[in-house]
């Protein structure tokens, strides 16, 4: 893939490629930063920073900020991961200036003003009971917990009452000036801005940021312990998800074992789980595997809801087909097809700039680097069979899995 990364003086990296077909820039900043860096009393800070990012800096009130990118046409957007803050826009491109100096202010320049922190923390209890009452949601979200105990991966990202209650101004300088490293913040852009244009503009905001120098002090992930977990709720289905650990975004199996999920249970609707559980058997509306890689370990979880007279008919569908896969060599057909359809969803999402412009500075915090699609092609093309049976029976062992199921009162 073709991009120029341009680092300041003071270590923040500018990551720029240019698309040519398009008016719309998209831009972005990174940090290396997410809820995985909270303490036990700071459970939901990091999320709770993202809200207030648009509440307040030095120079501009809450509504100046909503209205600076809005009133031109465009977006102004941010999230929060385990290991990661996004605060990023869209915008025609004649307006990139504007986005890049508002995106450095709300990054760098917010003040948290005491009532608007006492104004977003009824927001963010109102998203916690939304949560709450999504349990396909929940679930993921609690499923994390019972891989990761006591652990800051198996934090709830939002937080928890007690703790979204307790925060102040202080609260958050003090995460801020704790956690900020210059090295470890990308300002990603993508849209037809020349190189040479990008880095100027950048420069001109960014270059008199002091050097931020916070180390890092991130808890190994831990020994894992497989768990069988019940959870009663008022519902009117059953919630179920079955997975464990599994490896990191350095790996070198990571590419291979993304291939078997998406077999296994990703969005084409050919997946094995969807024809299984779905197709065949008319058990659920939606199933799916997901895979989450983390800097020093990963996640993968099966996720799906039923009618609780035939939950236990469902998990022993999905039990049935990883088992065919631990046992079972995919044919050379099968193969090629599930490499194709692969590739074919890789490139796609490559054509979404705003995806692409966060996927790129992810990838450069994560892995310094930026693979080209023609890359990661030849990665899967050297993909065998008996590389996938190989990685099934060592993630998809039945002594290995753990499974949280919510059950209806």
């Amino acid at each position: 893939m073709e991009y120029t990364i341009h680092t300041l003086s003071n270590n923040i990296r500018i990551l720029h490629k240019q698309v040519t077909n398009t008016k719309i820039v998209h831009c972005g900043f990174m940090l290396d930063i997410g809820s995985r860096d909270e303490s036990a009393d700071e459970q939901g800070i990091a999320h709770f920073w993202e809200h207030m990012a648009f509440k307040g800096t030095k120079k501009r009130k809450a509504f100046h900020i909503l209205n600076r990118m809005e009133s031109v046409g465009g977006e102004l957007n941010a999230y929060t991961t385990k290991e990661k803050i996004a605060f990023y826009t869209s915008v025609l491109d004649v307006h990139f200036q504007k986005a890049v100096e508002l995106l450095t202010d709300i990054t760098f320049n917010s003040i948290f003003p005491e009532k608007q922190i006492d104004k977003e923390r009824k927001v963010i209890l109102e998203e916690m009971a939304m949560y709450y009452d999504s349990p396909e949601d929940a679930i993921q979200d609690e499923f994390d917990g019972v891989i990761y105990p006591d652990h800051p991966l198996g934090y709830n990202i939002l937080g928890t009452q007690e703790t979204v209650s307790g925060f102040s101004r202080e609260s958050f300088l003090k995460f801020v000036q704790n956690h900020l490293n210059s090295e470890r913040i990308v300002l990603s852009i993508v849209g037809n801005i020349p190189v040479k244009k990008a880095v100027a503009i950048a420069e001109k905001y960014l270059r008199d940021l002091p050097i931020f120098s916070a180390p890092i002090h991130r808890k190994p992930a831990g020994e894992y312990w497989p768990e069988s977990k019940k959870i009663y709720r008022s519902l009117m289905q059953s919630h179920c998800a079955i997975g464990g650990p599994a490896y990191s975004l350095n790996h070198p199996k990571r590419l291979t074992f993304f291939t078997l999920i998406n077999i296994l249970g990703g969005p084409g609707m050919n997946s094995r789980l969807n024809l299984a559980l779905r197709e065949k058997h008319g058990f659920v509306y939606a199933v799916d595997a997901s895979y989450h890689g983390y800097t020093d370990t990963g996640l993968f979880g099966i996720f799906f809801a039923t009618d609780p007279r035939q939950l236990n008919r469902s998990v022993k569908l999905v039990q049935k087909e990883m088992k065919k896969l631990r046992e079972v060599p995919l044919g050379s057909v099968q193969l090629q097809s599930a490499k194709q359809q692969l590739k074919g969803q890789l490139a796609m999402a490559e054509e979404n700039n705003a995806s692409l412009m966060l996927m790129m500075a992810k990838s450069i915090l994560d892995l310094n680097r930026v693979d080209s699609l023609e890359e990661i092609f030849d990665e899967i093309r050297n993909i065998t069979a008996s590389d996938l049976m190989d990685i099934a029976n060592e993630i998809f062992a039945p002594a290995q899995l753990s499974e949280l199921i919510f059950l209806p009162e």
